[in-house]
C-alpha cells in the first residue's frame, strides 16, 4: 500500500520521468486527478487535487502503462513491480 505523502508521490514522478514521460500540473475541468495527453507521453495532473489522490491518480496510470523496465534503475523496477501487484486502499 502507498502512503500518501510528498516522498510517495516524488517516486512516482521520478518513475514516469526515467520512462520517458513529463509530468505536469494543471488546473482543468478533468474529474479524475490526472490524465495523459493523446499518447503524447505526457501525462497531466490535476494541481487541485489533494496529494492522496494525485497519488492514486498517477498509481492507476502507471499501473496501465507498458513501460520499458530496460529504462529504469534497480530500485525503480521494484517498486513498479510492487506498484503493478497492489491495489490502492483508500
Amino acid at each position: 500500500m502507498l502512503t500518501p505523502t510528498a516522498h510517495t508521490l516524488e517516486k512516482l514522478e521520478m518513475l514516469l520521468r526515467s520512462a520517458g514521460y513529463r509530468v505536469r500540473y494543471e488546473k482543468g475541468n478533468f474529474k479524475t486527478g490526472a490524465c495523459m495527453l493523446l499518447e503524447s507521453q505526457m501525462v497531466v495532473v490535476n494541481k487541485f487535487s489533494n496529494l492522496e489522490s494525485k497519488i492514486h491518480a498517477i498509481a492507476a496510470l502507471i499501473r496501465e502503462l507498458e513501460i520499458d523496465y530496460n529504462l529504469l534503475d534497480e530500485k525503480q523496477v521494484i517498486f513498479l513491480q510492487q506498484l503493478k501487484q497492489t491495489k490502492l486502499q483508500l
